[in-house]
């Protein structure tokens, strides 16, 4: 069943990531899917892959669903953002009440997109449920969501407690998108064609039954809901970013075929600093890959033959992540090199993905203080971060 499963979607991947590649200017200026691809998708499945069988869903091993990931991320680094960030956020199907889930994926297009929460959000408890207000940001996939996830602490009006930096007691809470305020402030020069709207909402009902505790225990035993959420999350977008890094790279290969630089009398590829620069780079992405590929194997692994998997493994996984998005930051900024003064033209191939990969490192899987979660570890002492 397992197989026959990824090697269907591994053949309805291709043609739709075709599809991408001939809408790739029409995404990134849109800030968007066209509505029909998104749609095409959504029937296809391709939001539904780590969604769990019960709720119908595919709940692919997470390998295979990478498989599929790499696919399109080799097309549009912003697709393959948002089919991340709402198939991961889709395993917490096992963490909330079943009927919200239910009433959620019951409707065969139904994406959630959620995003961090400002320091106004707030949960206030009330007879039945809560009164949510407050403004979150960076949510992915928001024109094709038909939902949406606020996280947000709980408490009375008067307390001042900040759920973007402190979240015990935080619940997120889930709402129709028809019920919150979309803010168009996704004004930026890379992954624009994720449309990470913000939201807003102030003073609206939220039933408890929309609710849940983040970190929860999941209802169901499948490996997938073993492995911590923020390391789905990580996995995923390295992915990515490797794959854009590598899409550089073979862009920069393939100008330097034809590209003679301005004051020199041979072509890119005859020149030794072009064998260099090219050797390194491939050496950078390949152990950069190996190192993310075995870790998330590792893990994998663990919680499919154990409980739970040990934290040296879950610490390389979440360093190994970290160093695949900065590693892939470095190549690409190699590719643009290579590729000389024709890069910063937006018809070159190359300036999108230079603008993707540097909105990428911004993002808090590629934070520097991932590699210190990981130091203190190995120092012996209590690492500090999400692992």
């Amino acid at each position: 069943m397992a197989t026959y499963a990824i090697e269907s979607y591994l053949e309805k991947a291709l043609p739709l990531a075709q599809q991408v590649a001939a809408n790739a200017d029409q995404i990134d200026e849109d800030r968007q899917m066209p509505p029909e691809l998104a749609a095409e998708m959504a029937d296809e499945g391709f939001f539904r892959l780590l969604l769990p069988r019960s709720f119908g869903g595919a709940e692919l091993p997470h390998p295979d669903f990478r498989r599929i990931l790499r696919i399109f991320a080799r097309e549009d680094a912003s697709v393959a953002w948002c089919l991340n960030q709402n198939n991961v956020f889709s395993t917490n199907a096992v963490r909330m009440p079943e009927q919200t889930a239910r009433e959620i994926w019951g409707e065969p297009r139904a994406v959630v997109t959620n995003g961090p929460p400002t320091s106004a959000a707030k949960a206030v408890p009330v007879d039945g449920g809560y009164r949510l207000s407050g403004r979150w940001n960076f949510s992915s996939g928001s024109d094709h969501a038909t939902w949406i996830a606020a996280l947000a602490p709980v408490g009375t009006p008067e307390q001042k407690q900040d759920a973007s930096v402190n979240r015990a007691g935080a619940r997120i809470l889930l709402m129709p998108k028809e019920d919150v305020r979309m803010l168009d402030l996704w004004h930026v020069h890379g992954l624009r064609g994720t449309g990470s709207f913000s939201f807003e909402v102030e003073d609206l009902f939220v039933p408890a039954a929309r609710s849940y505790q983040p970190g929860s225990p999941p209802a169901e035993e499948g490996p997938l809901y073993k492995i911590p959420t923020t390391l789905l999350f990580g996995t995923g977008f390295a992915t990515v970013a490797l794959e854009v890094a590598r899409k550089s790279l073979d862009i920069a290969i393939e100008t330097s075929s034809r590209r003679i630089p301005r004051q020199g009398a041979t072509l890119l590829q005859n020149q030794q600093t072009t064998h260099r620069l090219i050797g390194q780079a491939e050496a950078t992405w390949r152990s950069a890959k190996s190192f993310l590929d075995h870790s998330a194997d590792v893990v994998w692994d663990d919680v499919v033959h154990n409980p739970a998997s040990p934290s040296d493994n879950r610490i390389a996984l979440r360093l190994a992540a970290t160093h695949a998005i900065r590693m892939a930051a470095q190549v690409v900024e190699t590719a643009y090199n290579l590729c000389g003064s024709g890069a910063i033209f937006a018809a070159n191939p190359i300036q999108r993905r230079f603008q993707d990969m540097h909105v990428i490192t911004q993002h808090t899987q590629g934070s520097y203080g991932h590699y210190d979660t990981a130091g203190q570890y190995y120092l012996g002492l209590d690492p500090q971060g999400a692992f």
